[in-house]
C-alpha cells in the first residue's frame, strides 16, 4: 500500500488537482475555479490561494486551500482533512475567516478549532443544486422577451454596490459600514470587469442580479442572486437566474451549480423551476473577524 504524503501544491501540480476536482465538481468550484483563473502561486491577489493535498503516489485523494480572503475550501475524507487545513494555513500564516465545502466536513475542521460561538457571523447548512444547462427550463416572461437578463456595465456599478451591501446585510449578517462598502466596490467593480454579474429588467428597469461566484469551463457556479424586497414574489430572482445559465450555455458551458439555504422555500421553488435538482448538503461558515487557529 502507498503511504500518503500531505504537501503544499506548486506550479506543475495543476493536472493533479484537476483530475481530483473534476469528478467531484459540483462541491470543488471554488477549487477548480480559482486555481483556473490564478494559478496555484499565493501572491495574496484575489482568487489565489495556498492548496495543500494528500497524495497516494501521484494521484490527490484530498484538497483544500486558503484563498486571499481567509476562506478555507475543504474537499478532502476526514482522514486526511486535519493535516490539510495545518498544511495550508501554517504555510501561509493567515488568519482563517472562513469555512466552506461539505457541511460534514466544514463540521470536522470546526470541531478541532476552538471558535468561539460570539465570533460566528454565519453559519449555515445549504441545500446545494446541479443543473444540466440543457435541461434548463427557461421562465415564459425571459423566454418571450418581456424581461430582460444582461451582463451588467460600469453605468450599473453604483446599484450594483448598493444591492450588494443590502445582500451582505441580509444573507451574511454584515454590518453596514465604510470597510463593507469599501470591500463591496471592489469586488463589483471585479466582476463586472469580469463580466460575472447580471442585471434583469423589466421595461427597462433593473429588478434583479446575479452573478456567478467562480465558473470554469465545464460549469458555473450561481451566487449573489438579490432582489430588493419591493420586487420580490414577482418571478425576478428565477429569471436573473436564467439569463445568466442561457449566456453561459451559448458559450459552452454544460453545468450550473448552486446552493440555498435549507429553509429559504421560495429560492428553492424558483431554483427547481428552472430545473435544478438538490444532489447534497453544503456549509458556509464565517467569521466576524479573521481569527488565528495556531
Amino acid at each position: 500500500m502507498t503511504e500518503i504524503t500531505c504537501r503544499v501544491l506548486k506550479e506543475g501540480d495543476e493536472a493533479a488537482l484537476e483530475a481530483f476536482v473534476l469528478p467531484r465538481i459540483s462541491s470543488s468550484m471554488f477549487l477548480l475555479g480559482n486555481m483556473r483563473m490564478s494559478g496555484l502561486a499565493d501572491t495574496g491577489r484575489p482568487y489565489t490561494g495556498t492548496y495543500a493535498a494528500a497524495f497516494d503516489g501521484d494521484e490527490i485523494v484530498g484538497a483544500v486551500a486558503q484563498f486571499w480572503n481567509g476562506n478555507l475550501i475543504v474537499q478532502s475524507p476526514f482522514e486526511y482533512l486535519n493535516q490539510l487545513w495545518q498544511t495550508a494555513i501554517s504555510a501561509i500564516n493567515r488568519p482563517l475567516k472562513g469555512i466552506i465545502g461539505p457541511a460534514a466536513q466544514v463540521e470536522h475542521v470546526l470541531h478541532f478549532l476552538d471558535v468561539d460561538a460570539e465570533l460566528l457571523q454565519t453559519d449555515e447548512v445549504e441545500n446545494l443544486y446541479s443543473l444540466d444547462l440543457a435541461d434548463l427550463v427557461v421562465p415564459p416572461r425571459l423566454a418571450n422577451g418581456r424581461l430582460q437578463g444582461r451582463r451588467a456595465e460600469l453605468d450599473d456599478i453604483d446599484l450594483l454596490i448598493q444591492w450588494r451591501v443590502d445582500y451582505n446585510i441580509e444573507t451574511l449578517n454584515e454590518t453596514d459600514s465604510p470597510a463593507l462598502r469599501k470591500q463591496v466596490e471592489q469586488s463589483v467593480e471585479r466582476v463586472v470587469d469580469e463580466k460575472r454579474i447580471w442585471v434583469l429588467l423589466d421595461e427597462g428597469n433593473p429588478v434583479s442580479i446575479t452573478a456567478f461566484n467562480t465558473a470554469a469551463k465545464e460549469a458555473v457556479q450561481v451566487g449573489g442572486v438579490y432582489t430588493p424586497p419591493a420586487y420580490r414574489s414577482k418571478g425576478y430572482a428565477r429569471a436573473a437566474v436564467a439569463a445568466s445559465l442561457l449566456d453561459a450555455r451559448d458559450e459552452g458551458v454544460q453545468t450550473g451549480i448552486l446552493f440555498t439555504g435549507i429553509e429559504n422555500y421560495p429560492a428553492q421553488k424558483a431554483y427547481t423551476a428552472l430545473g435544478f435538482d438538490h444532489i447534497g448538503d453544503y456549509r458556509i461558515l464565517l467569521l466576524k473577524r479573521p481569527f488565528d487557529p495556531g
